[in-house]
């Protein structure tokens, strides 16, 4: 059996964070591991507390992980401040662990801040180089790359400049922008353009982490990254196709949708 390791925030209401993640590697089939971040006191309506774990602890228990089991991939969240971004990164290294997924958590779904701003110097230049695929939402593209982003054209010039940073691929999440559900993937020699019909709906909860986990999982289970990022697309589709319809906000998605 494949494993796959979540470094991430916890999501009380269960929709996002290292939930969401551990959920989806089970739906592929993958035994997940975690490493816990920061712990969030929230739901579908929004965050309403944050306590971020120490670096040394959130480094312990990534320690902790890779001491005993094979990690097969592993997905980075929310990281929360410098500090973590600069221990999880430096653990990156010194385990050299393979197959690494970066979702840059920036602000969760109902607009609560996720990473302080001084963190944001630290994703870019020690984070970024070090991972196998970026996936962020366009927002976080924006601040990433410092451009304004609404057409797939302008997708794609942010997944350039991203490349620029020094990702091997990346994933430029077309969500937040209007017509077709069309997200762009660049490794630096091709684009892929990823294309799905919008679903109107407000179970949204857990998107962006469920998409990453997926492609972990997907890549963990030794998929090329093309074909990680078509399934974790279509994954992602199923799950708020088929959402519960939990909670009085932003629902969560159904990571289980497709099993037997």
């Amino acid at each position: 059996m494949r494993t796959a390791l979540t470094i991430a925030g916890s999501d009380s209401g269960g929709g996002a964070g290292i939930q969401a993640d551990l959920k989806t590697f089970a739906a592929f089939g993958v035994y997940g591991t975690s490493a816990v971040t920061a712990i969030t006191a929230q739901n579908t309506r929004g965050v309403t507390a944050v306590r971020t774990l120490d670096p040394e602890m959130v480094v312990a228990q990534i320690d902790a992980v890779v001491s005993d089991f094979a990690v097969d991939a592993a997905k980075i969240g929310m990281l929360a401040n410098a500090s973590i971004v600069e221990a999880v990164a430096d653990a990156l290294v010194r385990l050299s662990l393979p197959r690494v997924v970066l979702d840059p958590v920036m602000v969760a779904k109902g607009g609560a801040p996720l990473l302080e701003d001084e963190a944001m110097h630290a994703l870019r230049t020690r984070l970024i180089p070090l991972v196998a695929m970026v996936t962020p939402n366009v927002p976080e593209a924006e601040v990433l790359t410092g451009l304004r982003i609404a057409t797939v054209a302008h997708q794609r010039e942010a997944a350039l400049r991203l490349i620029g940073l020094g990702a091997r691929s990346v994933v430029v999440k077309g969500g937040h922008l209007s017509g077709r559900a069309i997200d762009v993937w660049h490794d630096g020699t091709r684009f892929l353009e990823l294309d799905a019909d919008r679903i109107k709906t407000r179970h949204t909860h857990g998107t962006g982490c469920t998409f990453s986990s997926a492609l972990a999982a997907c890549l963990a289970l030794g998929q090329a990254p093309e074909d990680a990022v078509r399934h974790a697309k279509a994954y992602v589709t199923g799950a708020i196709l088929h959402a519960p319809g939990l909670g009085h906000g932003h629902g969560p998605l159904n990571h289980f949708w497709n099993a037997p």
